[in-house]
């Protein structure tokens, strides 16, 4: 295998068909969204996501017996998202170059290829919830664990502190889905199933901040200067705003806190 690493998306193209024999044609770009409507649909109708959507507003009345605030932001119901077609292809090339420190062999797990993707790439159906409040992160991260518990879905968490400034709670759920294949019959799958639980002000800065992030993470070479020491840069202002609301929240939870001794002390 050549070592010469692909420097943009067009290159990394060319690497797969050349290198790996897989010819990122349109047919595999109709493949993948056949593939990611069908998991959609699927979970969309299954019971776990209608008994989540059906409890939600009791989650919301525990939370505001137990604390005397809202937990979620108005109006706010959760949908579920696909991931675009080319933002997981730039994801594929993340892991199998950018950030793959064995190149010019494998990553850890093997080359990401049409064959395996749809099950390497843990984010190709998504949903988001926001709460108000940073305690209703962890919260609602524990109702849906419940509530998929019943459902016989297992769950991995992970708390999400990057220094970019992003803060979130992530569940994943690895779930059986049946979906066509490329010659148009069908075979199960294992594909994991992702829910982003984060706060307003972190949803607010998120969608801020997005595009520095992934036009950082797409350089082959990033720079020798940390966004860190570099005051003048796009980054260095988002990135420590994240941070700064981060710990805002945790100021506000400690007034509330204190807010509720004094309330329950009287």
């Amino acid at each position: 295998m050549k070592d010469d690493k692909p420097e943009c998306i067009a290159d990394y193209k060319k690497w797969m068909e050349q290198e790996l024999h897989f010819d990122l044609t349109t047919r595999i770009t109709n493949h993948y969204n056949t593939v990611v409507s069908t998991i959609r649909n699927d979970f969309e109708n299954s019971d776990f996501w209608h008994d989540l959507l059906l409890h939600l507003p009791d989650f919301a009345s525990e939370y505001l017996l137990a604390f005397d605030y809202d937990l979620l932001i108005p109006n706010f119901k959760p949908e579920l998202a696909t991931k675009p077609y080319e933002s997981f292809l730039h994801k594929t090339f993340r892991k199998n170059v950018l950030a793959n420190q064995n190149w010019p062999h494998p990553p850890d797990g093997g080359w990401i290829t049409p064959d395996n993707w749809i099950e390497r790439i843990n984010d190709v159906l998504r949903t988001f919830f926001v709460v108000k409040y940073l305690d209703g992160v962890e919260f609602l991260a524990e109702k849906i664990q419940s509530s998929g518990h019943t459902h016989h879905m297992q769950f991995q968490l992970s708390y999400e502190a990057r220094e970019e400034g992003y803060y979130a709670v992530h569940l994943y759920s690895t779930q059986r889905f049946e979906v066509p294949r490329m010659t148009w019959d069908t075979e199960f799958k294992q594909i994991s199933i992702e829910f982003q639980i984060t706060t307003q002000l972190q949803d607010v800065i998120t969608k801020l901040t997005h595009k520095f992030y992934e036009r950082r993470r797409a350089l082959v070479e990033p720079s020798s200067k940390k966004w860190q020491w570099d005051y003048k840069a796009d980054d260095f202002l988002a990135n420590y705003l994240g941070h700064i609301l981060h710990y805002v929240e945790g100021m506000i939870m400690e007034v509330r806190n204190r807010e509720r001794e004094k309330t329950h002390a009287t």
